[in-house]
């Protein structure tokens, strides 16, 4: 072990061994680079600020992550029935102040959904709640429950260091960091293209369209968006932005794969190939994307502003890399940076930690990992919530089991195909599917009351544009006659 590691290895183990309300430590800050390794560390003048718990007797569960592994994690863990000396307290900590519900983006360009609907504040989701909630990031972990289940009663077996300098200890950890866009995979990407994976992404994409769409190009001289990957995201977008350029510009998909969505049922691949063709998507399929850079012409003055590039190609971990005091304590990662769990979503080695969503890298009895996927943290959530009841309770848990409920694909703003698992070889398409998916997906969102408002909003929304399009028709007819 090198010098500095060593070094951040011993202020970790002193960490560790706080006892009491002692504050004259010091805290060493820990930055680490892409690989893991340590590539910078400061000695902080003063010992570091800890997170005060209301209660210190009763059981605390953090929560790193609010997406939907961590957010309905938190609310399961609410509306279990708890004896009152068991009763956790729960922190959630997110680096943003919205949660998203990231299988709506796209209606954000179509001008659908208001962002209020899919990305409402946490402080109002979590308002008639006992939940506790920090914006902040996660910097640092150091484990220490690969040292036993059973300690003193009010000993910390981990804490979390947030890049505000805040110390968080805690009893009971789930891990729920999500992923982010890998725009590192080609040269050029990074500094060309624009992912599509977050609210910040789709108003980037929104704004960036809404430039191009200003600028009202001629026929020779369309609006060309470029879409890499052709897997559920990038087919969304594609069908998206091409229902909303219609003859304004032309898109493009590209796929490593010779067809789209790959892995979707057939009846969901069926319909967005047709939609695809109908709105004149060229399909540029069996291609690899070997670099992304800007083309100047020179015959003009200024530099081509009419090309976008979207990508939707891989993802990355954002669970912390580690620089744990003891070898024992670093969580088990597998290549793509996911804890490795056991079936209880129990982090390997680490029985206080539960992973779910992203973070989680859990195997079927087949051997398959399962997919990071909406409806699997949805699923992961429930069963995590549970674990950690009966884990507080010293009760049995329970062993995840996914139930693949089907998959929903959007189309635009009246399209969409669902190919339910519990009926073989069934799809709802066109407007009838746009329908049950955004009925399946209103039952998903967080809470009675979010739901209810978001319900109203889709019904008033829903009205309107019947009324405009019966008074269009209405228009027609008159004027035909």
């Amino acid at each position: 072990m090198s010098s500095t590691a060593f070094a951040a290895s011993a202020a970790l183990l002193r960490l560790n061994s706080r006892k009491g309300k002692d504050r004259s430590l010091l805290l060493l800050q820990v930055h680490l680079g892409g690989n893991g390794g340590v590539a910078e560390i400061s000695e902080a003048e003063t010992a570091p600020q800890f997170y005060s718990w209301p209660d210190e007797k009763k059981p605390r569960v953090c929560i790193l992550g609010g997406g939907f592994g961590g957010l309905y994690t938190a609310l399961r863990l609410e509306s279990l029935v708890w004896p009152d000396d068991k009763k956790p307290q729960v922190l959630l900590v997110d680096q943003s102040e919205h949660f998203v519900f990231k299988p709506m983006l796209y209606e954000l360009l179509s001008g659908e959904v208001d962002a209020w609907e899919i990305a409402p504040h946490f402080s109002d989701l979590l308002a008639n709640t006992n939940v506790l909630f920090i914006q902040d990031k996660v910097k640092l972990l150091y484990p220490s429950d690969h040292l036993g289940m059973n300690g003193p009663a009010k000993s910390s077996v981990g804490g979390s260091v947030l890049e505000s300098g805040l110390l968080i200890e805690y009893d009971w950890l789930v891990l729920s960091l999500g992923a982010e866009a890998k725009l590192d995979v080609v040269p050029g990407a990074l500094e060309f293209a624009l992912p599509f994976s977050t609210l910040e992404d789709a108003r980037k994409v929104d704004l960036r369209l809404r430039e191009l769409e200003r600028r009202k190009f001629s026929k020779e001289s369309l609006i060309r968006v470029v879409v890499v990957g052709c897997g559920y995201a990038g087919v969304e977008l594609a069908a998206t932005v091409s229902e909303r350029l219609q003859d304004r510009g032309i898109v493009q998909a590209i796929n490593v794969e010779n067809t789209i969505c790959p892995n979707a049922p057939h009846g969901n691949r069926e319909a967005a190939t047709k939609v695809l063709s109908s709105r004149k998507v060229e399909l540029l399929l069996g291609y690899f994307v070997r670099c992304i850079r800007q083309v100047v012409d020179t015959e003009a003055s200024e530099k081509p502003t009419k090309n976008l590039v979207l990508w939707t190609v891989g993802s990355k971990s954002l669970l912390p890399h580690l620089e744990p005091g003891h070898r024992r304590s670093a969580l088990p990662l597998n290549g793509s940076g996911q804890a490795k769990t056991d079936e209880t979503l129990r982090v390997n080695g680490h029985p206080r930690i539960f992973a779910v969503g992203y973070s989680s890298a859990l195997r079927e009895s087949n051997g398959r990992l399962l997919p990071a996927t909406a409806q699997v943290a949805f699923q992961q959530a429930d069963f995590a919530g549970w674990n950690l009841w009966a884990a507080i309770n010293n009760r049995p848990l329970l062993p995840f089991r996914f139930q693949n409920l089907g998959e929903m694909i959007t189309l635009g703003r009246n399209d969409a195909a669902i190919s339910p698992s519990f009926v073989e070889g069934l799809t709802l398409d066109g407007p009838l599917g746009h329908t049950a998916r955004k009925l399946a997906y209103l039952i998903r969102l967080p809470t009675d009351e979010h739901r209810l408002k978001v319900g109203i909003s889709w019904l008033t929304k829903s009205a309107i544009d019947s009324v405009a399009s019966l008074q269009s028709t209405l228009t027609k007819v008159i004027s035909n006659s």
